[in-house]
């Protein structure tokens, strides 16, 4: 599977640290906003979450598309997905098209591929995963983006974003929305009853499980009902300890998953995980904990939440946003611990639009989208950050969310993509099989590093032979 092309070669030295000094200051950046927050919780949105007015004003121009139709699908649901119609229907205003959200259901490939098989598909589809953007275009659904589109593209993105959307070096998507996927959110009565700090490294990170233990709260909320986060907990930590230059080995199957590098990442792994103290529930009950209930739990229940953090990306936000926590007061977040003697990782996601039928209507709603006038809409709704380097950090609500899209804008080309999102999708993204059912188990038996090694290799060879 694909990763950015400037990460798969060995850098010279002066190369390395330069990206060593991108990656600090990604870490520095979303930690100094840390600080701000302390003194108030940043901007507030818009009512309509449109810095411009309706009717073609902006910063890109579209066609009138008056009685066009277009159907969109991506997997989002809630609020993710109510403030994606918002962006939708400032495409409507402008151009006169009707657009209709169809919501998917993952794998999206599959969902597609009925749809496609029943004469239906979709016009655009959000793709999360890299491998499911080669896979549409391998199976000829997926054409190739419109001139207007690749102008936006050259004028906003990072070439590393670019060449992520790319198959056979032809461009076939547009990366509309990304996540800095290197977060931990924590609850700040819970760190200030327990006296905790903010910690930077493994060790560090580990005391202040415990210390939070020790003042009567669980320490983690772990949403292993959906693999997929445990796929992130595990790639934050192997990127961290192995290396970037093992992470893209890995990512693209070139060394196994049984290498001493993996048995290193689970282990560090298992010594959170083992523990069925420090984690909601324990095993049993993560494995129970689907993804918006992990935040919400640890956000809610006054001095005595079910847990006092919960890893995952900035996306978290609009999840803390249905709570009565506010960001920066009662919700604040730190940067991924470096492990061992490695940087702090930097690991990013990201959804992607693609049109599977071929239209003017198509064309212009992807150029949308790859304009910094569609992203700043959803960036002022909070819990979106855009890879549109374009896009104002004022467009963000909190001094938090401005310090995330800074860190990831900052990082340039000197990211990871997330792993398991570059795997075939039949690996590394499908619910109940793969890595997310792999890691499941060994959520469930922490002490097994061997067998989830061997495991995760014999699904991962499968996969990529396939």
């Amino acid at each position: 599977m694909r990763s950015i092309p400037q990460i798969r070669r060995s850098p010279d030295h002066s190369t390395r640290r330069s990206r060593r000094a991108a990656r600090a200051a990604a870490a520095a950046a979303v930690a100094g906003a840390l600080t701000l927050t302390a003194c108030g919780g940043g901007g507030k949105a818009s009512d309509d979450g449109n810095d411009t007015p309706s009717g073609g004003a902006g910063s890109v121009t579209l066609p009138k598309l008056d009685g066009a139709t277009l159907e969109v699908a991506a997997v989002w649901t809630g609020a993710e997905q109510a403030n994606f119609k918002k962006v939708l229907a400032e495409f409507e205003k402008r151009t006169g098209a009707k657009v209709t959200f169809v919501p998917a259901q993952d794998p999206i490939i599959n969902f597609l591929g009925s749809k496609i098989a029943g004469g239906a598909p979709p016009d655009v589809a959000l793709l999360p995963q890299v491998g499911a953007v080669k896979q549409a275009v391998d199976k000829g659904w997926a054409k190739p983006v419109g001139p207007d589109a690749q102008a936006q593209l050259t004028k906003n993105y990072a070439q590393g974003w670019q060449d992520l959307g790319k198959v056979g070096g032809k461009q076939y998507a547009v990366y509309y929305k990304a996540a800095n996927k290197s977060l931990i959110w924590y609850n700040t009565k819970v760190f200030e009853n327990a006296g905790a700090k903010e910690p930077r490294h493994w060790k560090e990170f580990f005391a202040t499980v415990h210390r939070v233990y020790d003042s009567g709260v669980t320490p983690l909320s772990v949403a292993g009902a959906d693999g997929w986060t445990l796929t992130d907990w595990f790639e934050n930590v192997y990127l961290s300890q192995a290396g970037p230059e093992k992470y893209d080995q890995l990512a693209q199957h070139k060394i196994k998953w049984t290498d001493p590098s993996v048995k290193d990442a689970l282990t560090t792994l298992a010594g959170v995980w083992g523990n069925k103290n420090f984690i909601a529930g324990g095993p049993d009950g993560a494995l129970q904990t689907e993804f918006p209930a992990s935040v919400t739990q640890t956000f809610t229940g006054g001095d005595q939440p079910k847990a006092g953090m919960v890893f995952e990306g900035d996306f978290v936000g609009v999840n803390i946003a249905e709570t009565k926590a506010k960001i920066g007061r009662d919700a604040k977040v730190f940067p991924f611990p470096a492990v061992g003697g490695g940087q702090a990782p930097v690991v990013s996601g990201g959804d992607a639009a693609v049109v599977l039928k071929d239209s003017k209507a198509a064309q212009a709603l992807l150029t949308f989208l790859a304009s910094p006038d569609a992203a700043t809409i959803q960036a002022k709704l909070g819990g979106y950050l855009s890879p549109n380097k374009n896009v104002a950090d004022s467009a963000y609500p909190n001094a938090v969310q401005q310090a995330m899209a800074k860190a990831l804008i900052t990082a340039g080309d000197d990211f990871r993509f997330d792993m398991s999102d570059q795997a075939p999708q039949a690996f590394g993204g499908t619910p109940g099989k793969g890595e997310w059912k792999d890691l499941q188990d060994f959520l469930k038996n922490p002490k097994d590093v061997a067998g989830a090694q061997a495991k995760l290799e014999s699904d991962a060879a499968a996969a990529y032979k396939g």
